[in-house]
């Protein structure tokens, strides 16, 4: 009996032990399961929850200002820069009234509030923007300043390549930046080719009349000449070259009886239309202009002289279309 006993007693100690033990390695493996999740489960939450800045700071030609990463109310008062947030994905919620006159812009301005050609104070601010951009010297910045971040932009200070690079460090929309960028070089590089064979050795101008003389666009004032002689890298005359490109800023303002000297074989033109001579009729009716070599031979394109004044992207390629087309006779 006391063997059976004593038996009994060692079987159910050994029982007792692995059942202990079991459930130790039960724990043990459960611990260690939750200890190889838990890193990957730490940093899905780390990443998850890693805030990106709300705000960026720029500097502008009004100082350095606090931008809201990716702005939604977006007001653009300087009006040449519409375009360029459009292209960036930032639709602005107002701008001028210029931009509205613009046939390459038209299809971008449903819902966009039309401010008219001299905004208001109060209906900019009525607006509730997150961010306004004006001219450098704007007379009401400091107006505006006081209840949204302001960006003050020098018009010039920077080419149109350099200018979509700093909207996209300034907006948070960088990479958006570069692909615009890389796919207007691939576009230029299609097109330089076959406009180069064409036009070979021949000059090309931008002639824009106005009430009291003519302009001359040289290669940084939009109306083409970005196009034009930068990427395409087309030739103006010589007196063009000197007077437009070379000095200045950006264009040279002549007397109608020097237009010849500046007259390309081919000519880009649109009458100035700021002021009340909107039609250029004292240049286009007179026998200077039609005994021009290129208006003799019909190398002479009219262009819209309101969409050429824009140099933004959505503008750009429009006239490059243009461009390409009436130097080739083919689209780009």
């Amino acid at each position: 009996m006391h063997t059976f006993r004593n038996y009994s007693m060692i079987l159910m100690t050994m029982l007792l032990v692995v059942v202990l033990a079991a459930c130790g390695q039960a724990q043990t493996g459960s611990q260690s399961g939750n200890a190889s999740t838990a890193p990957a489960g730490g940093n899905e939450a780390a990443t998850s929850t890693e805030a990106q800045p709300t705000t960026i700071k720029y500097k502008a030609a009004n100082g350095e200002v606090e931008v809201p990463n990716h702005p939604k109310r977006i007001v653009v008062l300087a009006d040449s820069y519409y375009g360029y947030f459009v292209a960036l994905g930032l639709k602005p919620i107002a701008t001028v009234d210029h931009v509205f006159a613009s046939s390459m812009l038209k299809g971008t301005t449903d819902g966009v509030t039309n401010l008219g050609e001299t905004p208001k104070v109060e209906e900019v601010l009525a607006l509730n923007p997150d961010l306004i951009v004006v001219w450098d010297g704007d007379a009401n910045l400091a107006n505006y300043e006081k209840v949204a971040p302001t960006v003050a932009i020098k018009y010039g200070q920077y080419n149109y390549k350099e200018q979509l690079q700093e909207f996209g460090k300034m907006t948070g929309t960088e990479d958006k930046a570069k692909e615009l960028a890389s796919a207007w070089e691939s576009k230029i590089a299609e097109a330089k080719p076959k406009v180069q064979a064409a036009v070979g050795n021949k000059t090309i101008s931008i002639i824009q009349p106005y009430a009291k003389g003519v302009y001359i666009m040289g290669d940084s004032y939009g109306r083409g000449g970005e196009i034009i002689y930068q990427e395409l890298g087309l030739k103006g005359t010589p007196t063009t070259q000197k007077e437009a490109i070379d000095n200045g800023p950006g264009y040279v303002d002549i007397s109608l009886e020097n237009v010849p000297d500046f007259a390309g074989d081919y000519i880009f033109t649109a009458p100035w239309g700021g002021d009340g001579d909107t039609s250029g009729l004292a240049l286009y009716n007179s026998s200077l202009w039609k005994n021009l070599p290129a208006v003799k031979e019909k190398h002479v394109f009219n262009i819209d002289p309101v969409a050429y004044y824009f140099n933004d992207p959505i503008s750009m390629d429009a006239q490059l279309d243009f461009i390409v087309k009436s130097l080739t006779g083919s689209a780009s």
